[in-house]
């Protein structure tokens, strides 16, 4: 029963992190299976069972995510069944890749997308232009 509590909150955890930081929870619900997991033992889960738990995680936050953005007008469903296709398609694709090539492999391809997203995160965040004034505030 702890083992579940500290999974679920592991959980919680990668997702507040990355809604946070505007990344993909994916990335953070691999590394948390895989470092933290696997190596405390409680799954034992190798790269190719961590990024096939964190796809299947993704269908029930982007069906709770659909739903609520229809709430707000927000969903364009002909983009999001076309998105989804492609994700699909593109997911049975990596799977394919998956099971071909070593875990080991597979490990070193995830750490280099880790390290390309953190790059990228970090060029954004000098990069990011300046939030405009309102007029009449600030500004003789």
């Amino acid at each position: 029963m702890i083992e579940v509590l500290g999974i679920l909150g592991l959980g919680f955890a990668a997702g507040l992190t990355a809604g946070l930081f505007g990344v993909g929870g994916g990335i953070l619900f691999v590394l948390v299976l895989v470092l933290v997991l696997a190596l405390t033992l409680i799954l034992g889960l190798g790269q190719l069972e961590a990024q096939a738990t964190s796809l299947l995680s993704v269908i029930p936050v982007a069906l709770v995510g659909a739903w609520r953005q229809q709430g707000y007008g927000n969903l364009r469903l002909r983009d999001g069944v076309l998105l989804g296709a492609l994700a699909t398609g593109g997911s049975v694709g990596g799977v394919a890749i998956s099971n071909v090539v070593s875990e080991r492999a597979l490990e070193v391809a995830f750490a280099c997308l880790v390290l390309f997203v953190a790059v990228r995160m970090v060029q954004r965040s000098f990069s990011a232009p300046a939030p405009a004034r309102r007029a009449g505030r600030g500004s003789p």
